[in-house]
């Protein structure tokens, strides 16, 4: 959350403009830009209140009171969070925001083809994508596919195969290669982990 100043973030969920009481969730293995607003910025940073799972941005009224909480006990933060918390829309400025918005809800999404129904030309895309979010559009639409991917583990109904069919992969051993990039295990060793952890004796 941010406490005062505010700044730009670029990542795996978009684009975000964010100032003093604006919230930015994150998933594990995510990673973004940032770029700091002149007069810099303060945020606090606590772990995901229960609730707004599938949510990547909101706001909190009060700011102060959280960093008063967080500072004697960031369980209380957490729980005064969870009870404020307001969720916002993603704002689109412009043609790159559109697209990373679009290559979220469809990892499959052509970029060149999604260029040329826009106007734009293909290799314009590419350079203005990569400079608004230091990746290229493929290798965004391919950590989009990943993190579907890695989502999808927590359904132990679906085997491997399956999941990778589903998400778009060419194969299993492809959505192995894209999830041990992301995340540094494979998706064999990810839903053995999270399987021992939901046991009664486990903590995610």
């Amino acid at each position: 959350m941010v406490l005062a100043g505010g700044y730009v973030e670029a990542g795996d969920t978009g684009r975000h403009r964010v100032t003093v009481g604006d919230l930015i969730l994150h998933r594990a293995f995510e990673s973004h830009l940032d770029e700091i607003d002149r007069r810099g910025a303060q945020v606090l940073v606590l772990p995901l209140p229960p609730g707004v799972v599938g949510v990547t941005r909101g706001r909190f009224s009060d700011p102060d009171l959280l960093a008063r909480l967080a500072a004697n006990d960031a369980h209380e933060a957490v729980q005064a969070l969870a009870e404020g918390f307001q969720a916002a829309a993603l704002v689109d400025e412009d043609w790159p925001d559109v697209l990373a918005r679009q290559l979220l809800a469809d990892p499959d999404l052509p970029i060149a083809a999604w260029a040329r129904a826009t106007g734009l030309h293909p290799g314009s895309v590419a350079r203005g994508f990569q400079q608004q979010f230091g990746v290229t559009a493929a290798r965004f639409r391919a950590t989009a596919r990943a993190h579907r991917a890695l989502a999808a583990l927590d359904d132990p109904a679906l085997s491997l195969a399956q999941t990778a069919g589903d998400c778009g992969f060419a194969d299993q051993a492809h959505m192995t290669r894209a999830i041990a990039a992301l995340t540094g295990l494979t998706p064999y060793r990810l839903r053995a982990a999270r399987s021992t952890v939901a046991s009664p004796s486990g903590f995610f």
